[in-house]
């Protein structure tokens, strides 16, 4: 996520200084991302050198405050706005690991899927504890918990966190699908003989005179 407009957005609130911030960020996302301070300051730098926020007053703890400018809320509203586009390729290591395991020979890749099923299936459990509404929380007409908005910001992330669980799953059952339908030796690629036209060129010892 834009740690850069998330700290914006908070400061739009009122002015802040590093810790103050963490603390909000967190308290305001669940504590799904943790910021170290020095990333917070980092950032802050940056958002001033950009002309987004400014140093403000020096509290009697030596706490520098920082204020946000009429740019920097003109790039809130603008911020929250937007819509957030999907990466169009990934990173996620899984995905990767599987396609490139069902190219390699001698590779139980079905045992890789199978072994990476039981551990999401681990982890979605866990998941769906940590996201289940707090005991004795207050109800409303309905009886139903009603968070107040640290607590829903909260819920919100972990509820991502279990549907994306779930996704993975059903992806894993659907990836089980269709190494069923290929024969292992099918799927395996050897090196291509084709060379790329361009890269490094091979390194060369200097003569000896």
């Amino acid at each position: 996520m834009s740690v850069r407009s998330s700290l914006l957005a908070i400061l739009d609130q009122g002015p802040c200084y590093g810790y103050q911030l963490r603390a909000e960020f967190h308290r305001r996302t669940g504590a799904s991302t943790p910021l170290n301070v020095g990333q917070i300051y980092n950032t802050l730098d940056r958002l001033e050198r950009d002309g987004l926020v400014s140093r403000g007053d020096t509290d009697a703890q030596g706490h520098v405050y920082y204020m946000i400018t009429d740019a920097g809320s003109a790039q809130v509203r603008d911020w929250l706005g937007a819509t957030v586009a999907r990466p169009t390729g990934t990173r996620d290591e899984l995905p990767l690991k599987l396609a490139l395991a069902a190219t390699l020979p001698g590779v139980d890749v079905t045992s890789i899927v199978a072994r990476q099923r039981a551990a999401s299936c681990a982890e979605l459990e866990a998941l769906r504890e940590a996201a289940a509404p707090t005991p004795g929380a207050a109800a409303d007409g309905r009886g139903e918990a009603s968070p107040n908005g640290e607590t829903l910001a909260r819920q919100l992330v972990a509820d991502a966190r279990v549907f994306q669980a779930e996704a993975e799953l059903r992806w894993l059952d659907h990836v089980a699908a269709r190494l069923a339908e290929h024969p292992a030796r099918t799927l395996e690629l050897g090196l291509g003989t084709e060379r790329p036209r361009r890269g490094r060129p091979p390194h060369r010892a200097a003569p000896i005179n």
